[in-house]
């Protein structure tokens, strides 16, 4: 096959080349281009693509939604959709379906909480069978929440003239859905009029008409969700000047580009203020000429936003001598788009091909590809050069279709495809064929190069007209690349960019005029190892430009081992796993796009024409700080007395600080008069104390935080008002008016009421407790406190508990009581409140309510936002007193989990510093002035997952018991998993250093924690990886772990030991029975091949051996003769005469019942079940082996010739019998077996056997004759289902081994039962079970209950009659000696081999 392929790819190239001497601007067939100009004329390119792709869609709940795609081609495709990456089965969808165009139709969407089935990503999905698939861009479909507003408007005034703000802010996706109305009417376009991003309505150039009731309404389907009213009075024109102030000042966007921009700049003062506008310091015209214009109200708009936009806009507002300014940053985003498509490509089996695709977007986009649907892993043959061009060597017939190159970013998706044609061979002219080349050798081999020099052929020994092609492998993979010669008549070629320390297998062709000819020998060259790598580069200095970027230098390493052909510069972020890269031609490189102030590592490798050299040293810098991206975060004001209130905050996001904060500035005001700004310096501090304010004043505080470079944006403004008179703290606090106490079993839970004379300032209470004294331990608690859980307490303890209230002079009067706790037994629920007699507590007259409607938002991986509302504040929800709230939550993993707290004075707080994936619960309280509430009712939130953030644990490798080349990985899972993990990756090698990309990758899907990799190579080191995944991405790889596989396939290992099902440790060796005998000429195994003999170690341990054994065995019978009566001697021969025929039994000792027979066996137990009173049956039972080491494991698919050799004990074998019974039980089926009331026919262990016995035959003393019935292995299912009367019963309940009644006898209809065989299979042969009479022969038994303890569900059959009559007494004398003789026979028998 190998030579014919060849003589037909030589062929095409003559007249490839034929027609690129007509055409000579066509490319070289090498590179896999369209020049294939004969092969072209029979196939042409196919069109296939999308004429519509979807797009990302705002939907809301209840509505019908259409994600639209159509596909354009001959024959029209197949279209399918896939969500999450999985396909959709709309045949049994009710509410979506397929339009005729391909399109998607979602009915009335759904979306709740706990239920977002339709919310996703899609992609549309077309196929023609006879030629590939491929795949649109990926759009988004997002359910807008429930329609609701984070603020409402407020009434407010504007003067004549002047501009005012109406606030009315909602999520972001819904924000397109809001509209304004004024007196319940929608306001006309105007340009004064202008609704902001957020949603809020400027009104510029106020003018008396303007003034009425305003509100903003959610336009969603069905009933539109209006705000509240609010109304807007015009005032007449000022008389006297106004400071300048701004009532909206402009705020940081993100865009997209295409898209426009509006920056508000609200400001109002009198004289009307003046608003100009710059970018990164440099005027912007104020004429309204091209992209920038100036609206109404000083709101500059940007349409048409370009990347070029991005930049600082600062507003500068001036009015008189006043002037003030505000900063914004516009960033600007760019979907990704192609610079250079892929194209369509002929191309010939073994070529290599590269598709080329250039992409550009902002953020940088990521490409993959994809092939006829499925995404292409890169691999030795699927390669990503230049970054996103994919390169494909060795072609081969499969590899025909559809590629798409597919960018991602942030901001959206974007896919571009091609088509492959792999041709087939043109036809030759007539004529002689070239025979093979000879003398093919490998003259020089070097790491990554091969030179081959040949001889031509004997057809034609000078070979001038000669071309060859050179075909070559890797030895064991089927892909095949070729290289032809340069010229006619070389016999020399150069094949490079191999790997070292790779096996190839080359051969050669030659072609003349009439084709190709035959192919050489095949040829095994093995490349060298890497040596000739440049040495590391020297001097390798980093240093941060900017803030953004870091400019690293090098020199030239001394080694270079040849000319450096370019460098490549691999740098990290600090604490991160994932090192990029980039291509360096000099000796120098500056990468951009850093973070602010983050620590990076670099180092740099050297490339030659071998490959890469000795990486550099890491070098560390960190970038340049910058002003701070994001103000501090969760503001809380406290009022601590009527001249000074504590304000404290949390430092900005770690990723905005942008550098060392240095400290924060405070700036604060008076409500009432907004333009009277103080500012304050603080330290880096997270809390400051605000002095020396007036008394009952409401004061707006916010706080920015400060690096080196300047001041970051500021919080929004806060309030709080100060107290209209201090409480007195010149003397101790009273003692508190009630204290109460719920003992519990191992904690009490304190409440109590605060002092009634509450003009005196507590600062928090001191409880104490002890058993039988209250000085044991003390805790202290805040003063907002009402209630406390005292833990880890002794049950049934008498514990004495004291409250005091202290301030700072020192503690109040002490208030005691006494609780007993609970003892363990006591679960009732019973509370004990206890009330000091002298104070009784007063009702507070207005108690706090505690907030409501507390909801959890999550944001992202560890940030969660907590907003409430508060029925006790007026309907706007605005907080005009000095109340504040306190958060607390925690996670339920651990259990002992202690609540975190924090205070909040808006109606939200946002949490951060959370766990990934996490489950939290959430309360609110509010506190206003000494007046707390309870705790709200919880919310609940789950944190997004996050990539795992550390490597699987415990990672081990185990070889596998009888294959050597198999090796078993075992691990356990990540400790920070952040995640469900929805697989693994196990990369291994045989070089620990190699490149990850060069590891041999092993997949495993889903949680599993073990996985198998066959095929290795024999006495070899390999390293092992592994790397978890979950739906967020993959996590950091294991430590490798080193495991050398076995120096040879192990010698004792069966021929057919794969099909004869041997098992691993713990099984026992097959028993062969007692009569077998080795074939002559010491061969013991299945071909009949010589074994080698025992050696000297092993022949003494079987000698020792023999000799315990026979010890044993006397002891054991001497014992046993010792115990033997004269009634065991009588109850034998009544026994004896029962089988022979006569069924009348006379026992003296009918009513007493034997004692259980416990079979230490899977809790299985063997009681003696009574019988019928049907008069004439035989009643037998099986024996059971009386430990595990008497089972013997089975294996049907041994081969039929040691079948053959196996003879049967003939008189001695009840015991093992039923040990082979025993061993099958690991299939646990469920049966009632029936038998025959005959003498025995047939003796059979645990394979067929031809021996049989005649009906009259003699039975040895030792043993009673016993019936004999058909029984089936558990590795032969019958075509009809085995079934078993099975009794429901506790696991350590009697296990009935089953009774068989005569088949001639009477049969009771009220046990049903189903034969074990209904239908006996051909060519097998019945396997006889052997039993043993029990008990009363005198009596019927009805078929005895199998119990099966895997199989609980069946229901009871069968009912089991106590027989109080019956007497038992086994032969366990008889039993001992027929097993321990079957086991010296195995023993001599492996003795003689």
């Amino acid at each position: 096959m190998a030579a014919r392929r060849a003589r037909r790819l030589l062929g095409s190239l003559c007249i490839a080349l034929l027609f690129a001497q007509l055409a000579p601007t066509g490319a070289a067939a090498r590179s896999g281009s369209r020049s294939l100009l004969t092969e072209s004329l029979v196939r042409t390119f196919t069109p296939f693509y999308f004429l519509v792709e979807p797009l990302d869609v705002l939907a809301v709940r209840g509505m019908s939604v259409i994600m639209n795609c159509s596909a354009q081609c001959e024959t029209p495709p197949r279209i399918e959709w896939r969500k999450d990456g999985s396909f959709l089965n709309l045949v049994s969808d009710d509410r979506r379906q397929l339009l005729p165009d391909g399109s998607l139709l979602i009915n009335s969407v759904v979306h709740s909480k706990h239920n977002k089935p339709d919310e996703g990503y899609y992609q549309c999905v077309a196929t023609v069978d006879s030629l590939g698939t491929i795949v649109s861009r990926t759009a988004k479909l997002t359910v807008a929440g429930l329609p609701r507003f984070t603020s409402q408007p407020e009434p407010t005034w504007v003067r004549r003239g002047g501009s005012a703000v109406l606030g009315c802010e909602v999520t972001a996706e819904l924000a397109p859905l809001l509209r304004w109305e004024r007196e319940r009417q929608a306001l006309p376009p105007e340009p004064r009029l202008l609704q902001l991003p957020g949603g809020a309505l400027l009104l510029s150039n106020a003018s008396d008409s303007d003034a009425g009731l305003y509100r903003c309404l959610l336009d969603t389907p069905g009933t539109p969700k209006y705000s509240d009213e609010a109304e807007l009075r015009v005032l007449p024109d000022a008389e006297e000047p106004q400071k300048l102030a701004l009532l909206k000042p402009p705020s940081s966007l993100s865009r997209l580009a295409g898209q426009s921009a509006l920056f508000p700049c609200v400001a109002a003062a009198f004289p009307p203020p003046l608003v100009r506008w710059t970018r990164n310091g440099e005027e912007l015209p104020s004429d309204g000429s091209g992209r920038f214009q100036l609206l109404p109200g000083g709101v500059l708009e940007i349409r048409d936003v370009t990347e070029a936009d991005a930049g600082t806009f600062t507003c500068i507002a001036e009015s008189g001598n006043d002037t003030l300014e505000a900063q914004a940053e516009l960033a600007v985003q760019v979907a990704p788009t192609f610079l250079k498509r892929p194209a369509n490509i002929y191309a010939h089996e073994s070529m290599d091909i590269v598709f080329e695709c250039e992409v550009t977007g902002k953020p940088t986009p990521t490409v993959k590809w994809v092939k006829n649907g499925d995404v292409v892993i890169p691999s030795d043959y699927f390669k990503i050069v230049k970054e996103h061009n994919l390169q494909v060597l060795g072609l081969v017939k499969s590899d025909e279709g559809f590629y798409q190159c597919i960018a991602e970013n942030d901001v959206g998706n974007a896919q571009a495809g091609a088509q492959l044609i792999i041709l087939d061979l043109a036809a030759a002219p007539a004529g002689p064929l070239p025979s093979a080349p000879r003398d093919v050798v490998a003259t020089l081999v070097s790491t990554r190069f091969i030179r081959l020099t040949w001889r031509p052929p004997a057809s034609d020994p000078h070979g001038d007209n000669l071309t060859y092609s050179i075909f070559y492998t890797k030895e064991g993979i089927n892909r095949e690349r070729v290289e032809n010669t340069s010229r006619p008549g070389e016999t020399q070629v150069m094949i490079q960019s191999l790997m070292p320390e790779t096996v190839y297998v080359f051969r050669v062709v030659a072609q003349s005029r009439h084709g190709p000819g035959e192919s050489s020998a095949p040829l095994k060259v093995a490349t060298q190892p890497e040596v000739q790598l440049p040495g590391p580069a020297p001097n390798i200095r980093a240093f941060s430009s900017s803030p953004t970027s870091v400019t690293v230098t090098w020199e030239t390493p001394l080694s270079g081992n040849g000319d450096i052909q370019n460098y490549k510069l691999y740098y990290m972020e600090k604490g991160q796993h994932t090192e990029q890269d980039v291509d360096v031609a000099g000796l120098s490189h500056t990468v951009a796009g850093l973070k602010k102030f983050t620590e990076y590592s670099f180092r740099v490798v050297a490339y030659n024409k071998h490959g890469p050299g000795v990486s550099t040293h890491d070098v560390v810098v960190r970038t340049l700080s910058d002003v701070p991206s994001a103000p501090p975060q969760n503001l809380t004001l406290e009022v601590r007395n009527s001249k000074s209130i504590l304000l404290q905050w949390q430092p900005p996001p770690a990723g905005t600080q942008s550098g060392q904060i240095t400290g924060y500035k405070i700036r604060y005001r008076r409500v009432a008069r907004k333009s009277d700004v103080t500012e304050s310096v603080a330290g880096t501090q997270l809390s400051q104390l605000i002095e020396g304010l007036e008394r009952g004043t409401e004061y707006s505080f916010r706080v920015a935080a400060m690096t080196v470079n300047g001041t970051g944006p500021a919080t929004d403004w806060v309030s709080a008002e100060t107290f209209e008179s201090d409480l007195d703290e010149s003397r101790v606090p009273e003692v508190p008016s009630s204290l109460h106490v719920r003992p519990l079993v191992t904690s009490i839970v304190v409440s109590w009421t605060p002092p009634e004379n509450q003009d005196v300032v507590v600062r928090g209470y001191a409880i104490g407790y002890g058993i039988g004294s209250p000085h044991a331990q003390t805790i202290k608690v805040d003063y907002k406190q009402r209630y406390y859980t005292i833990e880890n307490l002794d049950p049934s303890s008498h514990y004495v508990i004291t409250l005091k209230a202290f301030n700072n002079v020192g503690e109040g009067i002490p208030l005691y009581e006494s609780a007993v706790t609970r003892p363990h037994s006591d679960t009732s629920e019973v509370d004990l409140f206890v009330i000091n007699a002298p104070y009784t507590p007063v009702p507070d007259p207005s108690p706090m309510m505690p907030p409501v409607g507390v909801q959890a938002s999550i944001l992202s991986h560890d940030t969660i936002r907590i907003t409430w509302a508060d029925n006790s504040l007026p309907k706007n929800q605005k907080i005009t007193d000095a109340r504040f709230y306190t958060v607390r939550w925690k996670t339920n993993i651990p259990a002992n989990t202690k609540y975190k707290t924090a205070n909040a004075t808006t109606l939200s707080y946002l949490v951060t510093g959370l766990k990934p994936n996490t489950l939290y619960e959430f309360s609110v309280m509010v506190t206003k002035g000494r007046r707390s509430s309870t705790w709200s009712m919880t919310a609940h939130g789950t944190t997004f997952e996050l990539v795992p953030t550390s490597p699987p644990k415990d990672v081990t490798v185990v070889s596998k018991e009888g294959k050597p080349r198999t090796i078993i990985v075992n691990w356990q899972p990540p400790s920070e998993a952040n995640g469900k993990i929805t697989g693994y990756i196990i990369y291994y090698s045989t070089d620990v250093n190699a490149e990850i990309h060069d590891w041999v990758i092993e997949p495993v899907v889903g949680n599993r924690l073990t996985h198998q990799i066959q095929e290795l190579t024999l006495d070899t080191p390999y390293f092992f990886k592994i790397q978890a995944r979950n739906s967020k991405g993959m996590g950091p790889m294991s430590e490798a772990v080193q495991f050398r596989t076995p120096k040879a396939e192990s010698s004792d290992k069966m021929p057919n030991d794969q099909a004869s099902g041997s098992a691993g440790k713990g099984s026992r060796p097959m028993d062969l029975g007692p009569d077998y005998k080795p074939p002559l000429g010491g061969s013991n195994s299945p071909h009949g091949s010589p074994t080698s003999p025992l050696d000297s170690n092993m022949l003494l341990v079987i000698i020792v051996s023999v000799g315990v054994i026979t010890i044993v065995i006397v002891v054991i019978v001497a014992v046993f003769c010792t115990r033997r009566t004269t009634s065991h001697q009588k109850k034998k021969r009544a026994a004896c005469k029962s089988v022979n025929g006569s069924h009348k039994y006379k026992g003296n000792s009918k009513d007493v019942k034997p004692p259980d027979l416990w079979i230490h066996h899977e809790r299985l137990e063997l009681k003696p079940i009574d019988k019928s009173p049907d008069p004439n049956p035989i009643m037998t039972d099986t024996p059971i082996p009386r430990n595990s080491q008497d089972i013997t494991p089975v294996d049907n698919s041994m081969d039929s010739n040691i079948h053959q050799r196996r003879n049967s004990y003939r008189g001695h074998e009840s015991e093992d019998s039923m040990s082979t019974l025993a061993g099958r039980r690991g299939m646990r089926p469920k049966m009632m077996m029936p038998f025959d009331s005959q003498p025995p026919q047939q003796s059979v262990r645990n394979t067929p056997s031809t021996d049989t016995m005649p009906a009259g035959s003699a039975v040895p003393s030792a043993e009673l004759p016993e019936p004999e019935g058909p029984f089936l292995p558990a590795e032969e299912e019958p075509q009809g289902p085995p079934t078993a009367h099975v009794r429901p019963s506790h696991p350590l309940k009697s296990f009935a081994v089953p009774a068989v009644p005569s088949a001639a006898g009477p049969f009771d209809p009220a046990l049903p039962s189903t034969p074990l065989l209904t239908q006996q299979a051909p060519g097998h042969p019945l396997h006889a079970v052997k039993t043993a009479s029990i008990g009363t022969l005198g009596r019927t038994r009805p078929p005895m209950p199998v119990v099966v303890p895997s199989a609980p569900e069946v229901q009871e059959t069968t009912r089991m009659l106590e027989d109080s009559e019956s007497s038992y007494e086994p032969d366990e004398l008889t039993k001992e000696m027929a097993h321990l003789e079957g086991l010296m026979k195995d023993l001599n028998a492996i003795t003689t081999a």
